[in-house]
């Protein structure tokens, strides 16, 4: 199987699909991720039901999941959303899941009370003239006020699992976890199981959502990272690489501040990016 059809999880299976930044500037992210040997998708504009959306993507695609750069490029409904969530701080904003079918997790979280919005079919255009599609689910920003938090159904990964972006000189390999900093972790991860479908457990002091790629690890903000933002929030997310020491170094060389920590190498980002690496 190759990479591009290894991101659709098998039936009954959840994946931690991807991860976003919200940012001003998709050049001065991308600039900063080509420094330390990412290779980012060129710029792309979203379309929602076939009109303009409002916002602007590259990526990094992983061999598991994918890091998205998000930001608002219009004046639409969709992208001051995406300025209300930047206004409370710099870094990561969205957390999504895949899902075999998307439409199965819309009817079961209506049924959970998170009253999610009309399943939204979203497509993209990228170099080559390919057409990225894929199905979306949205919940109220009540729902999940850590940030948006949603399910993604993808139906051409082809087109953007290509062999040209997945060739990183860093070693990353995959998204491996995202950090929750909640004030009550017990009862958010209620919530998150509730939502996701999976049982928590403790791991470490904090709570733990296993998926059958990828995780979630909820807590306090002491417990987190230094600088993580006030719950309720995304603090950061763990990477997988091959070559944990060297991207760790080529990140403090480029004057990126590296901790060590018990769990690995976090590295905090810049405000072009915000958040936190755990490597």
């Amino acid at each position: 199987m190759n990479v591009a059809e290894r991101q659709k999880p098998p039936a009954g299976e959840l994946f931690l699909d991807h991860v976003a930044h919200f940012v001003p500037d998709l050049d001065a992210a991308a600039r900063l991720l080509e420094s330390l040997g990412f290779v980012p998708t060129p710029e792309s504009a979203h379309r929602a039901q076939g009109a303009p959306a409002g916002t602007s993507n590259r990526c990094l695609m992983l061999e598991e999941g994918y890091i998205e750069i998000l930001a608002p490029t219009m004046d639409t409904p969709n992208a001051g959303r995406v300025r209300a969530h930047m206004a409370r701080y710099d870094g990561v904003h969205l957390a999504c899941f895949g899902t075999p079918d998307a439409a199965f997790e819309h009817q079961r979280l209506a049924a959970q009370g998170f009253e999610p919005e009309p399943l939204v079919d979203l497509q993209r255009s990228v170099d080559g003239g390919g057409t990225v599609r894929f199905s979306v689910v949205y919940v109220p920003p009540g729902g999940m006020p850590e940030g948006r938090v949603q399910y993604v159904q993808h139906l051409t990964p082809e087109v953007i699992w290509q062999d040209a972006w997945l060739k990183h000189t860093n070693g990353v390999t995959g998204l491996a976890a995202v950090y929750v900093v909640a004030d009550d972790p017990a009862a958010v991860a209620a919530r998150w199981a509730r939502f996701s479908g999976l049982l928590p457990r403790s791991e470490g002091g904090l709570a733990c959502l296993q998926a059958a790629r990828g995780r979630v690890l909820i807590g306090e903000r002491e417990n987190l990272f230094a600088g993580a933002p006030p719950a309720p929030a995304l603090a950061g997310y763990a990477l997988s690489c091959r070559h944990p020491e060297a991207f760790a170094a080529r990140c403090s060389t480029v004057g990126l501040a590296v901790r060590k920590t018990a769990a690995g190498h976090a590295i905090s980002l810049p405000p072009s990016l915000g958040g936190v690496w755990l490597v």
